[in-house]
């Protein structure tokens, strides 16, 4: 189920000149922002708690998340060339769980660390503030990684709409109507958060064992249907 050379073709895309430089700007901001926000106010757990969830985890991970996922494979799409990829003796649904791999581990990589290291800049994981925020970036990441993927296989504005949903449905919906937080990963991460912290400082609008099961079922969902449409897609480019 995992392919080295498209595992290797996929790294090469996504941390190349232009997105990785946004890859490391906002990890780069998150770093500066703690230290800023340290030094000015000391160490205080309540603080640490709302930078970390209000930049890190709601806007940091999503928009990561969309650079990482849509660009594992929509570009391929939008030029053409995963017809060579679709053409490798390679099965579908290895493609896309290689890049869907990839996917996740960029995305761990530039949202999960810098999230612990804020954490500790902080308030030196005080109340398990950092290490519960960075859990919640891991777990944030593989949802976050599936369903943007997805958008990249179903479209060519996959960049857009994953905006859309991180940003304008989750941020903004997601603080303005009570019932939009059930269907925000945002909030599954966060009862995951909420769990390892064990506190009041980091709360969810999201039971864990619900969180557990719809973090679990849209990563499922979403990754097979993108091996779906691939196959489609290979069906039509034969045709």
């Amino acid at each position: 189920m995992y392919d080295p050379t498209v595992a290797r073709l996929t790294y090469r895309a996504l941390l190349g000149r232009r997105r990785a430089l946004i890859l490391f700007a906002l990890p780069a901001l998150l770093i500066v922002i703690a230290g800023a926000v340290r030094a000015l106010t000391g160490a205080d757990d309540q603080i640490a708690s709302d930078v970390l969830g209000g930049f890190a985890l709601a806007t940091m991970v999503p928009i990561i998340g969309v650079i990482a996922g849509t660009g594992a494979i929509g570009p391929e799409i939008d030029d053409g060339s995963v017809v060579y990829l679709l053409a490798k003796p390679v099965k579908r649904p290895t493609i896309i769980f290689t890049k869907l791999i990839v996917a996740i581990a960029v995305t761990m990589v530039f949202s999960a660390i810098p999230t612990f290291v804020a954490g500790l800049i902080l308030n030196g994981n005080g109340q398990q503030i950092a290490v519960a925020y960075t859990v919640a970036a891991l777990v944030a990441s593989i949802a976050y990684a599936a369903v943007f993927l997805l958008l990249g296989t179903v479209t060519r504005h996959a960049v857009v709409f994953g905006l859309v949903y991180a940003l304008v449905w989750e941020a903004l919906f997601g603080s303005l109507v009570a019932g939009a937080r059930t269907l925000s990963i945002q909030q599954w991460s966060l009862a995951v958060a909420q769990k390892v912290a064990g506190g009041e400082l980091v709360t969810s609008d999201v039971g864990l064992p619900l969180a557990t099961v719809l973090l679990a079922g849209v990563t499922v969902a979403a990754t097979w249907y993108a091996g779906q449409k691939l196959r489609t897609l290979t069906l039509a480019g034969e045709e």
